[in-house]
């Protein structure tokens, strides 16, 4: 997601991210010799190319934090999230959209932190969430599609 955002702001931003900065050099001396330019040295071009890379990093660091934060927060994150999946059951006087929205936000955020979840172990968990009440319904549906 954040690449095509920078894609569309700014196409070669990309490749800075990525590869570096463009440095501007020079050749010098008679056995050629390759040297950076000094900003003064910069020409229109060269200004051009030059993209304020220490800027962009810190914006670019600032995007990651603000998106994902930390790898220490996004893996709490991922662990609470977890547990709260684990823990997670329908209650009583819930309806069952109310639950399957719970569940849905739920997943949609581990998801969004890069834990995917297969179909089939989602459908498993919302069978086992559901009050005795719904027994006979889950049997049903647990034949019915061979789970």
């Amino acid at each position: 997601m954040m690449h095509d955002f920078i894609m569309v702001e700014d196409s070669e931003l990309w490749d800075v991210i990525c590869d570096g900065p463009y440095v501007p050099t020079k050749k010098v001396r008679d056995p050629t010799v390759t040297l950076p330019k000094t900003r003064k040295e910069y020409n229109d071009v060269d200004m051009k190319d030059d993209f304020s890379l220490p800027i962009y990093q810190r914006e670019w660091e600032a995007l990651q934090t603000a998106h994902k934060g930390t790898t220490q927060v996004k893996q709490s994150k991922i662990d609470m999230l977890t547990i709260k999946y684990e823990l997670f059951r329908m209650k009583d006087d819930e309806s069952i959209q109310d639950m399957h929205t719970q569940s849905n936000s739920i997943i949609n955020e581990l998801h969004s932190l890069g834990e995917i979840f297969l179909r089939n172990k989602l459908i498993r968990k919302i069978l086992s969430v559901l009050p005795s009440s719904w027994e006979s319904k889950v049997n049903a549906i647990t034949e019915a599609k061979d789970l």
